[in-house]
């Protein structure tokens, strides 16, 4: 989709989740101690490092510790607000703060983490050519069901065939795995 149209739907996104926002927003706050947002460095179009925002679903001070850390059902750092988030994928909204900033496309390939850049060459490898989105092709195939090599390859595809009905049909395909919280990213 074009970036204008990215924007408009990430505003317009923001300004109709607003009541939900606040309210996630307070439920945070009253559960745990700590920020409401969580901050994480991702690496996007051209190399470039962002911080890409989330609504903060784990205690403070008991973030993953490494690249692939598993958050599963039951993981006690896990508040009780970001159980629901993280089912939802509510915690992902704030994500639409990055796409107004040009950071993030609504689709696209995930940001990569840094640590993730040492499996792929940043200069030539198809995804860093496009900026990453909230939700994408790989994430519709199977989200956490499918390997971190399938997800690649499945973000590669999206890069060399994306087009504005893909899109759309990438959009239609996320509404439903999202409402039922079906396979759930630990990312």
């Amino acid at each position: 989709m074009p970036h204008a149209v990215d924007r408009l739907l990430a505003a317009l996104g923001l300004i109709l989740l607003s009541p939900l926002i606040l309210a996630a927003a307070i439920w945070i706050k009253l559960d745990s101690r700590g920020p409401v947002l969580y901050r994480q460095l991702r690496v996007g179009k051209d190399g470039r490092e962002f911080e890409m925002l989330k609504l903060r679903t784990m205690r403070q001070g008991s973030d993953p510790v490494g690249v692939g850390t598993v958050v599963g059902e039951g993981d006690p750092r896990v508040t009780r607000p970001g159980e629901l988030m993280r089912r939802t994928s509510f915690d992902e909204v704030p994500n639409l703060v990055n796409v107004l900033r040009g950071q993030m496309a609504i689709v696209g390939p995930r940001p990569a983490l840094p640590a993730h850049l040492d499996y792929f060459d940043l200069h030539g490898h198809p995804r860093f050519d496009v900026l990453p989105g909230i939700t994408g092709w790989a994430q519709v195939q199977g989200r956490t069901e499918i390997t971190w090599p399938e997800r690649v390859e499945l973000d590669d595809w999206y890069v060399q065939h994306r087009t504005p009905k893909l899109d759309l049909r990438i959009l239609w395909m996320t509404i439903v795995p999202v409402l039922k919280g079906e396979g759930v990213s630990p990312e």
